[in-house]
């Protein structure tokens, strides 16, 4: 079974949250909220000013120039215009006025989240024009012990208003940053969840064509072979109906064990896969079936990971359930298994004619699409066609790069 990616997601989950942090992301409304107050705090002494001038448009402007940050979210554009030019009003509208909200961060902070980072960055650039043009030609400080270069603190004034911009779009570009790239690691684990799906879909339905075609097969050749021979031998009937009892159990083992894992997942306690083991009573069983099956192994042992003699195993199974099924007048059927260093190349070859067409096939070309992903999972390649002196042919080659074992026995099952 192949491991979910555990990994992907540990990767695509953001940090945790505390309970403040968590409650804010879920009800954005109410975090709008809080920006808002939080501007209006830091332009109370604006109010207080403005309050005790008597200046009450001007009191009036400022309101709504914090509460137009409710809508930074929705419309961040606009609301930038609008703090800029509210901005511009209330310092133009006097000489010497040093009045300046902090609206015009939080404003290009949402612009920055918004948009591009080169873009919010010149849109923090415009919005400090009009402010920082003010201080540096038409701001005078006041006061009776003020220098005569006085006028250079309206220049570090108009300097300070664009750095202050650019900060704030800088933090906002980063804030977007971030959520990008969570995003795009939610969406490659997303397509590795999927892509890790649909191969264990295709292992499991390889695996359940490989069981249900063979133990199919081999029982229908029996229960036909043991319908024919009960008049004439009776004893040999029993032997072939004790046969086809034991393959039915064997399909039953197999197919619990698949389902098992589908119910229970990788980590369910089942029996062992089929392996290279089990070629010669694979092979045996074929021939009791009534195929002319023979089984030669050499060179060294197959790898012993599970997975690669399974899928020798496979391949072996469904060209035999191949001759079987769609065989006429097969006389010999030769496997052969051989390794030398890390490739591990398999044969099976039968003499029998080859399909006329005149009868419909039964299978789908699944199972050749099955052994050739097997193949191919090793970086092996599988060829399955006509033989030129008739019959047919598969030919599957398998890689494996550890070193090789001596000690496998040659010539079994003959």
């Amino acid at each position: 079974m192949h491991a979910p990616p555990t990994q992907a997601f540990a990767l695509a989950v953001p940090p945790r949250r505390g309970p403040l942090r968590a409650y804010l992301a879920d009800h954005p409304v109410a975090m709008d909220w809080i920006v808002v107050g939080a501007a209006m705090f830091l332009a109370v002494p604006l109010f207080v000013e403005f309050a005790l001038q008597g200046h009450w448009w001007r009191f009036a402007l400022l309101a709504v120039q914090q509460l137009a940050l409710r809508a930074r979210r929705r419309s961040p554009w606009a609301v930038l215009v609008v703090a800029v030019a509210i901005d511009a009003a209330l310092l133009y509208q006097s000489p010497n006025s040093s009045v300046m909200s902090v609206a015009i961060l939080f404003a290009v902070y949402a612009v920055a989240t918004a948009a591009p980072a080169l873009v919010a960055l010149g849109a923090s650039v415009l919005a400090a024009v009009p402010v920082s043009v003010y201080y540096a030609f038409v701001y005078t400080p006041q006061g009776p012990e003020m220098p005569a270069n006085a006028r250079y603190v309206g220049l570090v004034a108009a300097v300070s208003v664009l750095l202050m911009n650019v900060l704030a779009a800088g933090l906002g570009a980063w804030l977007r940053g971030s959520r990008e790239h969570q995003a795009e690691i939610r969406a490659w684990a997303v397509r590795r969840a999927e892509l890790a799906s649909v191969q264990e879909r295709n292992r499991i339905a390889r695996e359940m064509h490989d069981v249900v075609a063979h133990s199919l097969t081999v029982m229908v050749a029996l229960s036909d072979g043991a319908a024919k021979v009960v008049p004439k031998d009776p004893d040999r009937a029993r032997e072939v109906l004790g046969e086809l009892s034991r393959t039915g159990r064997t399909a039953l083992a197999d197919m619990r064990r698949v389902l098992g894992v589908l119910r229970e997942g990788p980590g369910a306690s089942l029996g062992p896969a089929p392996g290279t083991e089990g070629l010669q009573a694979l092979v045996g069983g074929f021939r009791a079936a009534g195929l002319p099956a023979t089984l030669t192994l050499a060179g060294a042992p197959p790898p012993s990971d599970p997975a690669f003699q399974l899928a020798v195993y496979r391949i072996v199974q469904e060209s035999l359930t191949n001759a079987l099924r769609y065989g006429r007048s097969v006389s010999r059927v030769d496997v052969g298994v051989v390794r030398q260093d890390g490739v591990v190349r398999i044969r099976v070859e039968n003499d029998g004619a080859t399909h006329d067409g005149a009868e419909p096939r039964l299978g789908t070309g699944g199972g050749i699409a099955g052994m050739r992903e097997r193949a191919a999972l090793y970086g092996g390649t599988l060829y399955a066609g006509p033989r030129s002196e008739g019959g047919w042919l598969v030919e599957a080659e398998l890689h494996w790069t550890e070193g090789t074992v001596d000690g496998w026995r040659v010539d079994e099952g003959r």
